[in-house]
């Protein structure tokens, strides 16, 4: 049952929209590139460009007409550094770049397109922005996550499952979430919790990790966000179910796949808030004068399913925090 609805937002109706709303960008037809890490053809992907699309079209931008968004799918780190290659010499007026290793890699190399970004981690620590307030150069965007979001993930895993004691934090090499690992162990005592980080490269360290994990009692397991984890997401649920493991996911897919539950920040909504910026830069603003902004809508997921799974009761506390059940 949901607590909340879950909008996905896919498509528009361009017949809807006043005309002159659609007529005062101008004529020339605007070109916003979009770099992902998603694969043209994942699910979770669609949904959150899909949320892009439908809302920059709210500000009259008509794919085809007054705009025209390219995709560039599947773009891993080396790959976007050839990306970035290209979208020098093609110059699209703005670029949406989604991910930590695209980002870099296209800041690298770029120093005069506006770069609009989400999910890139601490834009300030990686050294893409100046400061939070005014990030100075071609970069800003919306991160995914804040320092504070790692306690709170090892909170709700232990308020599920109390008995977990050994918590292993996955991640993968190039994850942004390197950097918050030191606020799951600031918060790690207060909860009788051993912290410890896992760095993985590929899908037979996954599950070596995790089988070495079951091996020990009361283990539970917190899965950070990076397109890595995200598209191993069907792997990761099955083996950490296989082996018993209670595991906070990154994303409401991981529980839909059959994981416990999540706990993520609403990237329809963000992706929704960097058309807004896109819209923004299209219009004449700067981007070194569009502060970076942190999420502000968090969603808890939790499917009783796999608690029952994991001999775990939910408390009704639980229950009714979270924003969606699924049963």
């Amino acid at each position: 049952m949901r607590r909340r609805d879950f909008i996905t937002l896919l498509g528009s109706g361009a017949a809807a929209w006043p005309f002159a709303t659609r007529a005062q960008q101008g004529d020339r037809l605007r070109r916003v590139v979009v770099v992902t890490g998603f694969a043209e053809g994942d699910g979770e992907g669609q949904v959150r460009i899909g949320a892009f699309r439908e809302t920059i079209a709210k500000f009259g931008w008509v794919d085809g007409r007054n705009i025209r968004i390219d995709y560039r799918w599947d773009a891993g780190a080396a790959r976007a550094a050839a990306i970035a290659a290209e979208l020098v010499a093609s110059m699209p007026d703005v670029i949406l770049a989604v991910g930590a290793p695209r980002v870099a890699a296209l800041r690298e190399r770029i120093q005069t397109i506006p770069i609009v970004f989400v999910q890139a981690g601490d834009p300030v620590r990686a050294g893409s922005v100046q400061s939070f307030a005014r990030p100075g150069g071609n970069l800003t965007g919306f991160m995914e996550s804040e320092p504070t979001i790692a306690g709170k993930y090892l909170q709700l895993l232990k308020e599920i499952a109390p008995g977990v004691n050994r918590v292993a934090v996955l991640e993968f090499e190039d994850s942004t979430w390197r950097g918050d690992f030191a606020a799951v162990q600031a918060v790690a005592s207060s909860f009788a919790v051993t912290a410890i980080s896992t760095i993985v490269h590929n899908d037979d360290e996954i599950e070596r990790a995790i089988v070495a994990l079951a091996q020990k009692p009361n283990s539970g397991l917190i899965i950070p966000s990076n397109n890595n984890t995200i598209r191993r997401r069907g792997l990761i649920v099955a083996l950490a179910s296989r082996h018993g493991l209670p595991a906070i996911y990154p994303a409401r897919a991981f529980v839909t796949a059959g994981g416990l539950m999540s706990y993520d920040p609403d990237l329809v909504d963000l992706y929704g808030r960097a058309a807004g910026y896109v819209d923004r830069i299209l219009k004449g603003e700067k981007a070194s004068d569009l502060p970076v902004q942190a999420p502000s809508k968090f969603r808890l997921v939790i499917n009783l399913n796999a608690a029952r799974a994991l001999g775990l009761s939910v408390s009704p506390n639980m229950l009714i925090a979270a924003d969606e059940v699924i049963e």
